[in-house]
């Protein structure tokens, strides 16, 4: 072994405690980007190749109904490859507890060869025209725990019917189950997808010889022009009542899915290059410091021939030390970390053809990575050795003017402070760079920190708003079809109801220029009780008798404002598009809706009485009382949506446990390498003290007072430095499903302030072993590192 390299052992054992708190900065750098990639590079493929074998479609069509040869009449339009008609519909699902709700999503299955959207059998056999049976969709059927040759018992239009479950199906088009944009989070347990004989299901619907949906496939060519597609394919199904037409771009499941694989790119890119930069900084100044001590060590080697690349590059060997080290380990425990993340995913969604190999180029990435950021730094923390000539490192480093420093010229001030005090402010004085980057690291740790505590809180937040302040009613009806107004009262006979209004909920195409947004229109009265409209300075809105109300993603996504005016295009044949003027923009957090008065939606879809649905406010359990009533195709409770949420609570507190981890690790490694940095400079100052009759515990205290200092500091500027932040997080995490509000309160800057304080105290603790050991006799001695 060299000598060079045999003196860089003894460098790493010297500061052990530094190298030790460095490395596992690297550690997690490196264990967040190999784990991350990893599981985001196999969930993309996988998922893009679960499509190609179960041939996902393009695009979506909805309608109320249309007739079979109007599917057929699709081929002809340029750039479709295929379509297939199907019938949907959502129902009720008997269960053995009468009191629990549980929905199904009935979707038909052809018996055609090349099916569109075709199921994945995960145990059990297809399904046979002619009989009862059901393919259950595997969330659901792991979720309800069921079993091959279990009878379920669907209520559809008043009846109910008796399905074998036959078989435990995975589909492309319920990667990610949501029963819809509002309900966000899945509930595996109250909402399901079961699939049937297209025979059984044009029975049971009344949809004999005709569809409610259809599914297309688009030639290659096409792929990139699907918009396009879709708006002939629109143009051509418009007299039948087209409800939506949505490519696979926004299509729900898939939509959640890419945002969740960019989640896990952009998460991996950060936390890395955050951990790797402040690592970095941190071997940056740790190297600069023992270049400085050993001056005389360097003009030794110089003078027996070794060249200043030489010596630079045993320095540097230092940080990539570090850097090999760090990520070896980093590799070796993002394995299992990515098996549990796939795991987790695994039980989420519905993929599996999920990959879970280990790729290893990304453990050859990550060692690249790390080594890269560790040399550069080195190199930059021991360029000082570049300027040390052989003569001048022989005489001690001539010591900096001394001068008095700012407060000092306030003297009624300066005189009421005690000794300890004056060197602590001293001592910030003359090393104002590492006084700056301590700030600025305890700053870091407090905005890490704190992102977490909003994300724990802000998801009940956000749920209390929607289904406590925004919308006031306990329950939601939803008909299966179109209904009389009078048909309200009927049903405030058949429930324990204080009050009911109408709502008629439709889809429309919305558009500002080339901007446009299908959506549901939901149209109450002006007057309404169970909306609390408020724009986004918090003041109330009525619902205007002209004009249209937007929620702001909806405003966002069409680039609009008050005053604008867009238009208004129903998907019911032989309705003209209209122009209307937005009259208000109100906070929505789930969803993408618009609201105007039910009398103007009369006007506009040209029929007047009808309704879609009813808004409830009672303080009985309704559901049991109204779950077989005809033509009630669901009933949505909000109590029911923020349970569901409390139910994934847990997940959400550990996730973010998580990232208070990641914020102590980062706060730790800063206060204790700059510590150590400064009790190695400062060796002489404080054998001087000790000489003087200063107790260790004395000395300590200084440099307590010194962080404590600091740590108010970087709790002041990590304030706004955590709210810029927590804004990006919320603009990155924001999508046109949901909003995500950027309201912090008092108690998660104060708790955020604690939790900087507490990896503040446990890295004091940790140097003041060090102050404990050092034997300040001998540091008064020159010596040679």
């Amino acid at each position: 072994m060299k000598k060079l390299d045999k003196r860089l052992l003894r460098s790493i054992e010297n500061s052990k405690g530094q190298f030790i708190s460095i490395t596992i900065m690297v550690v997690v750098a490196l264990t967040i980007y190999v784990s991350f990639s990893m599981v985001s590079d196999k969930l993309y493929n996988s998922i893009y190749h679960y499509y190609e074998i179960t041939n996902f479609a393009d695009i979506f069509v909805d309608s109320s109904r249309l007739p079979k040869s109007a599917v057929d009449d699709l081929l002809s339009i340029e750039g479709v490859k295929a379509a297939q008609g199907r019938i949907i519909f959502d129902v009720p699902l008997r269960v053995e507890d009468p009191k629990e709700k549980v929905n199904v999503r009935v979707i038909s299955v052809s018996d055609e060869d090349e099916m569109i959207n075709g199921l994945y059998t995960i145990a059990g056999q297809e399904l046979e025209k002619g009989k009862k049976q059901a393919a259950v969709l595997q969330q659901f059927y792991i979720g309800r725990d069921m079993k091959q040759e279990d009878i379920i018992r669907p209520y559809i239009g008043g009846v109910e019917y008796e399905l074998e479950v036959i078989s435990e199906v995975g589909s492309p088009e319920y990667i990610y189950l949501m029963e819809n944009e509002q309900t966000l989070i899945p509930d595996a347990k109250g909402f399901g997808v079961i699939y049937v004989p297209e025979d059984f299901a044009e029975a049971a619907s009344g949809y004999r010889g005709s569809y409610n949906s259809i599914v297309i496939d688009v030639d290659k060519e096409y792929e990139n022009k699907l918009s396009l597609v879709a708006d002939d394919i629109e143009d051509s199904l418009r007299r039948y009542g087209v409800q939506s037409v949505v490519i696979r771009d926004d299509q729900l499941s898939h939509t959640l899915m890419m945002d969740e694989v960019r989640s896990l790119e952009v998460s991996s890119t950060a936390i890395t290059v955050l951990f790797l930069m402040v690592a970095g900084i941190i071997i940056s100044i740790m190297l600069s410091r023992i270049v400085k001590k050993d001056r005389i060590g360097i003009g030794v080697l110089k003078g027996l021939g070794y060249t200043n690349l030489q010596i630079l590059s045993h320095y540097a060997k230092y940080s990539i030390a570090i850097g090999l080290v760090g990520s070896l380990i980093g590799i070796v425990l993002s394995i299992p970390v990515s098996i549990s993340l796939t795991n987790l995913y695994i039980q989420y969604l519905n993929v599996p053809l999920f990959n879970t190999s280990i790729d290893p180029a990304y453990f050859l990435y990550g060692i690249i990575l790390s080594v890269i950021f560790c040399l550069v730094a080195g190199l930059l923390g021991a360029k000082s050795v570049l300027k040390i000539s052989p003569a001048d490192a022989m005489r001690p480093e001539t010591p900096k003017a001394g001068k008095r420093i700012f407060l000092e010229r306030f003297s009624e001030f300066w005189k009421k402070l005690s000794f300890s005090w004056k060197m602590v402010l001293r001592n910030i004085s003359r090393t104002k760079r590492r006084a700056f980057f301590l700030v600025l690291g305890i700053a870091l740790t407090y905005a890490v920190s704190m992102m977490p505590m909003y994300m724990s809180t802000i998801w009940t937040h956000l749920f209390d708003f929607q289904y406590g302040e925004f919308q006031k009613m306990d329950y939601a009806i939803d008909f299966s079809k179109p209904m009389d107004i009078d048909s309200l009262f009927e049903v405030k006979k058949l429930a324990d109801i204080d009050l009911i209004e109408p709502k008629v909920e439709l889809p429309f195409e919305l558009s500002n220029g080339w901007k446009k947004k299908s959506l549901s229109v939901i149209a109450v009265n002006s007057d309404t009780s169970m909306y609390d409209f408020t724009d986004l300075n918090g003041q109330e809105v009525f619902l205007p008798k002209r004009g249209i109300v937007l929620s702001q993603i909806t405003a966002d996504i069409l680039d609009v404002d008050i005053g604008d005016t867009i238009s208004i295009r129903s998907f019911l044949p032989q309705i003209d598009e209209k122009q209307i003027e937005v009259k208000a923009i109100v906070k929505q957090y789930l969803g993408a809706n618009a609201y105007m008065d039910i009398e103007l939606m009369y006007k506009i879809i040209e029929d007047k009485g009808v309704v879609t649905g009813a808004l409830i406010k009672s303080d009985a359990q309704i559901v049991e009382d109204l779950k077989d009533v005809k033509n009630i195709g669901s009933v949505q409770s909000a109590q029911d949506m923020q349970d569901t949420l409390l139910e994934y609570m847990n997940t959400i507190i550990a996730s973010m446990g998580i990232m208070m981890i990641f914020g102590g690790v980062l706060g730790f490694a800063i206060v204790y390498n700059i510590t150590i940095v400064s009790i190695s400079e400062r060796i002489m100052e404080f054998s001087s003290l000790r000489i003087l009759g200063f107790e260790k515990k004395q000395i300590f205290r200084l440099i307590w007072r010194e962080n404590a200092l600091m740590t108010i500091f970087g709790i002041i500027l990590g304030i706004p430095l955590g709210y810029i932040m927590t804004l990006a997080i919320v603009t990155a995490v924001s999508t046109e499903m949901f909003v995500i509000p950027a309201i912090i309160t008092p108690s998660i800057y104060i708790f955020s302030g604690v939790a900087t304080i507490l990896f503040v105290v446990i890295a004091q603790l940790a140097t003041y072993r060090k102050i404990t050991n050092l034997n300040f006799i001998d540091a008064l001695k020159t010596r040679i590192s």
